[in-house]
């Protein structure tokens, strides 16, 4: 039984995955920022004083390594044919890499629909505020609380109101 196991084990892919290397040095984005993001900080602290925060210039620059060769990569090779790729490190960020943000955004949904929400109808409600109440709420987040719950009643209330008996 053990060798039939393996035998079909090593018959089992049919398909083959095949890896195709993004190359984000070759993208307009990256192209932008990488010739103007110097100029773009100049700018920024010339009309601010200040700069921007150092995350934000922390973001730009690990965007500017992201997938590419040069800042660093892994060497993988199959064990049965011995074919080699080289696969790019990323970032691993969630601001501004569009890669890596929509792969960390595909792995929470898939992980909030197989593991988080039930298997049941769901509804769901955006609370969305005018741009100068974002600001109020950014500057002191402690009013925040009081209007998401009356919110959230004011929603339950409605909801329960509106639910046949």
């Amino acid at each position: 039984m053990g060798l039939e196991r393996k035998a079909v084990l090593r018959a089992a892919p049919a398909h083959t995955v095949r890896y195709e290397r993004r190359r984000p040095e070759e993208t307009i984005l990256h192209c932008l920022v990488r010739e103007h993001l110097e100029t773009f900080l100049a700018q920024v602290e010339a009309g601010t004083g200040s700069g921007l925060p150092e995350f934000v210039k922390d973001e730009f620059e690990a965007f500017l390594e992201c997938g590419v060769l040069a800042h660093g990569f892994l060497r993988v090779r199959c064990a049965e044919c011995a074919h080699e790729k080289l696969v790019a490190f990323s970032c691993k960020r969630r601001g501004f890499c569009p890669s890596c943000g929509a792969r960390r955004m595909a792995e929470s949904a898939a992980y909030r629909i197989d593991q988080v929400i039930p298997r049941v109808p769901v509804r769901q409600w955006v609370l969305s505020f005018p741009i100068p109440l974002r600001v109020l709420f950014a500057a002191q987040p402690e009013l925040l609380t009081p209007v998401a719950c009356a919110s959230c009643t004011a929603s339950s209330r409605g909801l329960c109101s509106s639910s046949p008996a």
